[in-house]
């Protein structure tokens, strides 16, 4: 990739900076996603209405390969502003709204794709961001743990194959909270509130995450970053796990380092 083959889709978070930084990448910004921190001359502005005129702007500008980086909410199309492209692109992703997220990220692909680009992954423009197998920090995974983070495992595969969320928390064999279309930090607060007043053994329990089976690894591959750590602490949670070479870390030396502050592991397992 060139600096100036490359164009990100810019959602919410770190990443999208991360990513920028790395390869010198364009940004491509849809309304509401403004962060503060790019230079004018780096940004295409788009709008979900409009991805003709935003296919025609990346070949003018010489862009062949695209990345979805951040967090994308399902956009609100509004109808007077729908060119032939989008118009043409609703049927399915009305289908794919019902079936879920992954569903949906899929059609966009398959738009991209479509119109020629090439559609690039988060770890291709980074490969030190997929999490390896055991832990990144100075705090291990116990055994009651390992237990804990198998069970959460099991339950987010099962979730994957509903498309419903990347996540779960598991205390003493217990499951505390479900990811859905709120977000796993969502998940965690809840996990904090209101989760855990029935923990067998004074447990203290683990967040996975982990990709859905079959999910196209170019896109929303489970994320953590600083926040994730700061949200498991306040949760009283012993530490995270991640679906090793499948899910992603958002700059790996702070998430180390407050990992390690905090007194909580970051492992990668199997599954």
């Amino acid at each position: 990739m060139t600096q100036t083959s490359l164009a990100i889709v810019a959602g919410l978070g770190h990443l999208p900076k991360l990513l920028a930084e790395a390869s010198g990448a364009v940004l491509i910004r849809f309304p509401g996603y403004e962060q503060g921190w790019h230079r004018p001359d780096q940004v295409i502005e788009a709008e979900f209405e409009r991805l003709g005129a935003l296919f025609e702007t990346l070949k003018q500008q010489g862009i062949a390969e695209v990345c979805f980086a951040g967090r994308v909410d399902r956009p609100a199309f509004r109808p007077d502003r729908l060119d032939s492209v989008t118009t043409a692109l609703l049927p399915r992703l009305s289908r794919a709204i019902s079936e879920g997220d992954d569903a949906v990220l899929r059609v966009f692909a398959d738009t991209i794709e479509a119109a020629g680009f090439t559609l690039v992954s988060p770890q291709q423009v980074m490969p030190d961001l997929l999490i390896e197998d055991g832990a990144l920090g100075a705090c291990q995974m116990g055994s009651e743990d390992l237990m804990d983070a198998t069970k959460a495992a099991h339950i987010v595969r099962e979730l994957g194959k509903l498309d419903i969320g990347q996540a779960a928390v598991v205390a003493g064999g217990l499951c505390l909270g479900l990811e859905t279309l709120q977000g796993s930090d969502a998940l965690l607060r809840f996990v904090a509130a209101e989760g855990r007043e029935r923990v067998p053994g004074g447990a203290r329990g683990v967040l996975f995450k982990g990709a859905k089976p079959g999910q196209d690894e170019r896109m929303d591959l489970p994320a953590i970053g600083i926040e994730t750590l700061r949200l498991a602490a306040q949760a009283g949670l012993a530490g995270v796990a991640v679906s090793a070479g499948k899910a992603i870390v958002v700059d790996r030396a702070a998430v180390i380092a407050e990992a390690d502050r905090l007194g909580l592991f970051v492992t990668g397992i199997p599954g």
